[in-house]
């Protein structure tokens, strides 16, 4: 008989490419408007960054889903994660609102 597996799955193997695959095709956006357009031009560092927000924001969000039973306090968390801590991330970066050294110069 062989040993259960007793580590705790908070994301599945499944969700995980799921959200690498989601991650990637909105960063295809910026991408191909860079082929047509000179009003955007990202560095491969601006591309890392995007990808790291969507991706760190996708996994926390499916591991509150996974974990919350209520709705009520799952769309709580959920606005709290996109609208608090991922806007304001993305608007610190790109104009540094706050005026803080992680913007930039």
């Amino acid at each position: 008989m062989s040993p259960r597996k007793t580590t705790p799955s908070f994301i599945t193997g499944r969700q995980f490419i799921t959200i690498v695959l989601s991650c990637l095709a909105i960063l295809l956006v910026p991408f191909i408007a860079m082929q047509f357009t000179d009003e955007v031009n990202w560095s491969l560092m601006d591309f890392v960054v995007a990808f790291l927000l969507f991706f760190t924001g996708s996994v926390t969000i499916q591991i509150i889903r996974n974990k919350l039973g209520r709705k009520g306090y799952r769309s709580f968390v959920f606005i709290f994660v996109v609208v608090i801590l991922l806007a304001l991330v993305w608007v610190e970066l790109a104009v540094g609102i706050f005026g803080s050294p992680v913007a930039g110069s």
